[in-house]
């Protein structure tokens, strides 16, 4: 089986995307940058740093051309282009320039009374090549900080940007060759054969981010070499809204994170479940903050709202909006030759439609009518475990109750998507959301084997536990283990 994208994105047949035919020598360039990884130039910090320097001066240096490449694949304006993946990820990769030597150090463990005397360490070590898969919502972070947590870690990279956003792809494979050691990072393009060509090489990790489907396909094949992954994936992430909730910057919040990118975006908020109390002014309150988004006009020829990635991926949108048993509350018109789907708001639609079975990826939010929180509970619990999950309260206590009766991969209370910003804060799914964690320290530890190291000195060197078993020893041992 073939490795293919995000929802509705068939990569061979997709008549929006240019794609490369070129077969290149997968395994050949494979070989060269393990090569390089076992010279062990990867290793040493200064290297590293040199690395990680490379790719801040390069989103610095080559913004203006990432920008355009951003625009030309998926219709973003520039401000949203640099926000979320030019400016926010130099941020971050400088941050993990800073901290990596803090956290390539062993770190020290207590020992027990009975492991003593001695001395206990976890320490940090490459794995040797990684090989990083990419998306095409976020083309440039969610290439370029998993391979930052990689290169800080001591290993080199294979990165695969995503041909379905083609020109933010070449824009990767010209321009960070220039910026790094291009023997021990390497960007391969290509369509689907060549990331199927990729998977059957043997990496140390594999780290994925792209739909669930598609993530058991690279599970698959990473089983056969034994492989560890990072699967960052999707689902259907829920907001839960309180009675208590402030319902106008909740449903501007909510808006905010359907229009930010189109809803393109893997921890968007997928569907609301809400009381009838305030069910309608927060419908309401949506409606009337995309009017203020699209500055009172529409968003078909906005500049500052976001195509839809491919004609294939617009008629997938179009058939989530039929038969889907609720009330269209606000939008819905679709135009898929322009790329074009409206912000739309659906509420109560049948809970086994399309639309609510199915990871949307896309402008269109269902608003679920609930009798109370509990009932919200049981909702998301009788379903897959969400990448996020999305609590709007004004009570804390209560929003810490609903934390406590639900599980994600990620929380946040009162706005949406933001969790993802903290360097310090891990990210990743749960269950069918994904598998492992990166950002920060837990971005580097992904990439690294922490090994345990037990030295004991042989100054002293008790009988305790050599034969013969006497009953003294058997006392003592019994006592202390």
């Amino acid at each position: 089986m073939a490795i293919t994208d995000r929802p509705g994105s068939d990569r061979s047949t997709d008549d929006d995307t240019e794609i490369d035919l070129t077969r290149v020598d997968v395994a050949e360039i494979v070989d060269g940058v393990r090569a390089a990884y076992n010279s062990g130039r990867t290793k040493p910090m200064d290297w590293r740093q040199e690395q990680l320097d490379g790719l801040v001066r390069m989103l610095k240096m080559e913004g203006s051309r990432f920008e355009a490449a951003l625009a030309a694949d998926l219709g973003k304006p520039a401000l949203e282009g640099f926000a979320a993946d030019i400016g926010s990820v130099a941020t971050e990769i400088a941050a993990m320039r800073k901290h990596a030597p803090k956290y390539a150090k062993p770190r020290k463990v207590r020992l027990p009374v009975a492991s003593m005397p001695g001395k206990g360490y976890i320490v940090p070590e490459p794995l040797g090549v990684a090989l990083v898969v990419a998306p095409w919502n976020y083309p440039i972070q969610l290439l370029l900080l998993p391979v930052a947590a990689a290169i800080a870690a001591g290993n080199a990279v294979i990165a695969k940007p995503s041909e379905i956003a083609p020109e933010t792809s070449r824009a990767l494979a010209a321009l960070i060759p220039r910026y790094v050691d291009p023997e021990a990072i390497a960007v391969i393009e290509g369509d689907v054969t060549v990331a199927t060509d990729l998977l059957e090489q043997r990496f140390v990790h594999i780290f994925y981010t792209g739909s669930t489907d598609v993530g058991r396909i690279v599970y698959q094949a990473a089983a056969r070499h034994l492989t560890p992954c990072t699967l960052e994936l999707g689902g259907k992430s829920p907001v839960l809204v309180d009675d208590s909730a402030n319902i106008e910057v909740t449903a501007r919040r909510l808006a905010w994170g359907k229009w930010l990118n189109a809803g393109q975006t893997c921890v968007a908020p997928d569907y609301v479940l809400v009381t009838e109390k305030n069910r309608d002014a927060l419908v309401d309150g949506m409606a009337k903050a995309f009017t203020e988004f699209a500055d009172g006009g529409g968003t078909k020829d906005n500049v500052d709202y976001t195509s839809i990635v491919t004609r294939r991926h617009a008629g997938r949108l179009a058939g989530l909006l039929e038969n889907h048993g609720g009330t269209v509350a606000f939008g819905g018109t679709v135009d898929v030759d322009a790329k074009h789907v409206e912000p739309t708001v659906i509420v109560d639609p049948d809970p086994d439609a399309k639309l609510m079975q199915e990871e949307i990826f896309g402008p269109i939010l269902p608003v679920v009518t609930v009798e109370s929180m509990g009932e919200a509970v049981e909702f998301v619990n009788d379903r897959e475990k969400p990448l996020a999950l999305y609590v709007f309260a004004e009570d804390h206590e209560k929003a810490d109750e609903l934390i406590g009766q639900t599980t994600s991969g990620g929380t946040c209370v009162n706005h949406v998507i933001q969790h993802l910003l903290p360097p310090d804060l891990p990210f990743g799914g749960v269950g069918e959301s994904g598998t492992g964690r990166y950002h920060g320290r837990s971005g580097f530890d992904t990439f690294s084997n922490l090994r345990s190291v037990l030295k004991k000195p042989t100054r002293v060197d008790p009988r305790l536990l050599y034969p013969p078993y006497t009953p003294r020893k058997e006392k003592l041992i019994r006592r202390f283990i």
